[in-house]
């Protein structure tokens, strides 16, 4: 690992740096809230410690199109355009690439992410707009590599990058992982708070932090692990809620989601966020996923995470089978989630868990056997998602026979692009949102025997599943229903309710 250090820039002249997010949208995320792109507040900080001046632009949460980024990159006249890639996103950044190129040959156009870290060589082969791929982790790898491209350095003295030199693909060595994650430069202030908001709690400032980047699990369907090489690292306890406490004061922040895929990983650590979130009683609505066996571990203390003012978790069920738990290596047992969830469900925070479905032996009925283990396993949220072939995942091999489309931007977990053996990828479709509107239906059921908590929580989430996401078609209707249920669905939503 390397300690975060930079020397400024070699240039003669600041050079401007715009950092842009693909406007690309699968009515799954927006449903919820409107989640600002951190990886660019660590990058942007870093660009700007580093002598670059650096704008932020979102076009991705500002439901901007094609014909608005093309005027803001030419209104922002950038030396440099960067924007980072999921799979589901490189068709969209590749096209902000080509834009760029088309206004001014002369930009340098600089794709990361991890959609970048792994299929540079593809990438850089079949988009001639795309200068450069970063690998890695950005933060010393963004500042050095225009450093070097502006200064006439040597490109393959900058590790962590690809590039081509005469139509061939060149990569460096890869960069260590930083040493430290505390102190790092953050650009706060360059993001438009006003297009940050939590939908089920209205009027609210979002912000999206970290504590720890890393996975050390081994999980077969994900890219985290691979990407983090399965290690692990967190900032201290005290610069994480100092952060929480200065996006409070500075810019009225309430709710916060932590983007970190285990930031329980460490009990001793964990539980010293939690007693200073608890002493410090910031305030603040605090959004979070970690793994099953972390909150089996902490049961004696979620009352804690209550009081930290943690009220909702996202747990990585993935699957209702051992059989297919074991197969996506998730080192966990079904009766470990059932205890899980309870655990959560009893300390009066909101659960959420995902399936993955649609892999080649599925068929209509296994679906259905996994809604129904889905109501068992009781969330207050379940999403329903299509397996999708990432192309540098452990399972892709086993998957590649059945794919049945190559178009990246379907790589979403929304469309299937798997064909079971025994199923159409229509009827996956079909069955995933089927499985949706039954898994919704029963838990409307539930309302009364809710905490009031819990009740206006998922009141404001049928809500926004028939407005803001794309089950809308399959939630205008809530089928049959108590009376009860179906009145206070109607007198919140303000729309006729179907029964």
């Amino acid at each position: 690992m390397t300690n975060f250090t930079l020397s400024g820039s070699k240039n003669n002249k600041r050079r401007k740096v715009l950092l842009i997010t693909p406007p690309y949208h699968c009515g799954v995320v927006e449903s919820a809230g409107t989640w600002m792109p951190l990886s660019l507040v660590y990058v942007a900080g870093s660009l700007r410690a580093g002598g670059y001046d650096v704008e932020i632009y979102d076009a991705m949460s500002k439901f901007d199109e094609w014909p608005a980024i093309t005027e803001r990159i030419k209104h922002s006249a950038p030396d440099v355009i960067a924007t980072g890639a999921i799979t589901a996103t490189i068709n969209d950044c590749v096209q902000i690439c080509d834009i760029a190129k088309s206004l001014d040959p002369g930009i340098v156009t600089v794709i990361g992410g991890v959609h970048a870290n792994f299929c540079y060589q593809e990438m850089l082969e079949n988009n001639p707009s795309v200068d450069y791929a970063v690998r890695g982790e950005g933060e010393l790898t963004m500042p050095e590599l225009l450093d070097y491209h502006f200064g006439g350095g040597k490109l393959s003295e900058v590790k962590g990058i690809a590039y081509r030199v005469e139509k061939q693909v060149v990569a460096t060595p890869e960069r260590l992982f930083l040493e430290s994650l505390s102190g790092l430069p953050m650009a706060w202030d360059l993001i438009e708070w006003k297009d940050y908001t939590y939908r089920p709690t209205p009027n609210s400032t979002l912000a999206v932090v970290s504590y720890a980047r890393g996975c050390v699990q081994a999980c077969s369907f994900c890219s985290q692990q691979l990407f983090w090489k399965q290690g692990w690292r967190a900032r201290t306890p005290d610069d994480f809620v100092t952060e929480l406490a200065y996006l409070k004061s500075e810019f009225g922040v309430d709710v916060v989601m932590i983007a970190d895929e285990a930031p329980t990983t460490d009990e001793t650590a964990w539980r010293k966020v939690l007693d200073l979130l608890i002493e410090r009683d910031l305030g603040i609505e605090i959004l979070l996923e970690t793994r099953v066996t972390d909150i089996v571990r902490d049961e004696p203390i979620l009352d804690r995470y209550r009081e930290a003012g943690i009220d909702h978790i996202y747990l990585g069920v993935e699957a209702g089978t051992q059989a297919t738990l074991d197969r996506f290596k998730k080192n966990i047992k079904v009766e470990e989630s059932k205890k899980a969830l309870d655990l959560i469900n009893q300390a009066n925070i909101i659960t959420e868990t995902s399936f993955v479905l649609g892999l080649p032996e599925d068929t209509p009925e296994s679906i259905r056997e996994t809604v129904k283990l889905a109501k068992y396993y009781n969330p207050d949220l379940a999403f329903f998602l299509a397996i999708a072939p990432w192309p540098y995942a452990d399972i892709y091999e086993e998957l590649k026979p059945f794919i049945e489309s190559y178009d990246y931007s379907k790589y979403n977990l929304v469309e299937p692009v798997i064909k079971p053996t025994a199923m159409t990828t229509e009827q996956v479709s079909k069955e995933l949102m089927n499985a949706f509107k039954k898994f919704y239906m029963g838990k409307m059921a539930q309302l009364p025997n809710m905490t009031k908590f819990k009740r206006e929580y998922m009141i404001s989430v049928a809500k926004l599943l028939a407005t803001h996401s794309y089950l809308a078609d399959q939630m205008k209707g809530f089928g049959k229903m108590p009376k009860k249920v179906h009145d206070m669905l109607a007198d919140y939503i303000g729309e006729k309710v179907s029964s």
